[in-house]
């Protein structure tokens, strides 16, 4: 009997780890998009656990089919340490990120190095209201420094500079092009960041800070047209805010709460 279970034994310990060693790249991808609740996907995924690749997809349509959020292929490894708790993962994509990311730490504590991602040209409009009316376009960056990251009751704490840096962007209701290039920067701590937002170019002027807590955004800033530009952009303008005299200037307030 002893030997009878030694074998079974032997048999569920082989079989675990023939799991482990294969664990199919699509298994994971099934795993996103449980835990996204179907927001997100991994397409066309390749390989294992281990070392695969995929690209970024969302909801899949009626027909089955995954639209790529964003260009290229991520490609993965993942060192098997991280079963024992000494995570290591090296995520790239020539053409989504600026250099390959790299992520190391424990189960509950991570730190992501310092990169880019590239994002749609139109995902400005998927910032919601304003932004969507003025049928915005442009070249989007998502940059980060080195991130500290760690899970708590649930949550992902922060510590790290985001930065979402807007270029030449353009709308299509002004003959202007491009609008202006912007910046705007979250300094995380915790479940907090402090956002500003600045203009680096152009003759839309926007600038404004504010607090980002638990997903609730608090935000207080202007626009306004350069010298020059205030009778083309004037009904532009209108579109982004309520009018103010600001230490004698015709500003538009932005104000988020």
């Amino acid at each position: 009997m002893k030997r009878v279970i030694l074998w079974l034994l032997a048999i569920v310990v082989t079989a675990v780890l023939t799991l482990l060693v294969f664990f199919p790249a699509a298994w994971v991808a099934v795993l996103v998009e449980r835990q996204t609740g179907g927001r997100l996907t991994l397409g066309d995924a390749q390989g294992t656990l281990w070392h695969g690749s995929a690209f970024v997809g969302g909801a899949a349509s009626a027909g089955g089919a995954v639209t790529p959020l964003l260009p290229g292929r991520f490609t993965w490894r993942l060192s098997p340490l991280s079963l024992l708790g000494s995570v290591r993962l090296e995520l790239s994509n020539p053409q989504a990120l600026t250099q390959p990311v790299l992520c190391t730490g424990s189960w509950r504590q991570w730190q992501l190095s310092p990169a880019a991602l590239l994002l749609p040209a139109d995902g400005l409009s998927g910032l919601g209201a304003p932004l969507n009316t003025l049928a915005l376009s442009g070249r989007l960056q998502l940059a980060w420094t080195s991130l500290q990251l760690a899970l708590a009751e649930r949550t992902v704490a922060v510590d790290g500079r985001t930065t979402l840096q807007m270029q030449d962007v353009s709308s299509r209701l002004t003959p202007i092009r491009p609008l202006g290039s912007y910046q705007l920067a979250l300094d995380w701590r915790g479940q907090q960041a402090g956002v500003t937002l600045s203009t680096t170019k152009g003759p839309l002027l926007l600038s404004g800070t504010g607090q980002l807590q638990n997903g609730r955004l608090q935000f207080s800033g202007q626009a306004e047209a350069a010298n020059g530009y205030e009778e083309t952009l004037g009904n532009l303008l209108n579109l982004l805010g309520q009018r103010r005299m600001v230490g004698g200037k015709n500003i538009i307030a932005l104000e988020f709460r």
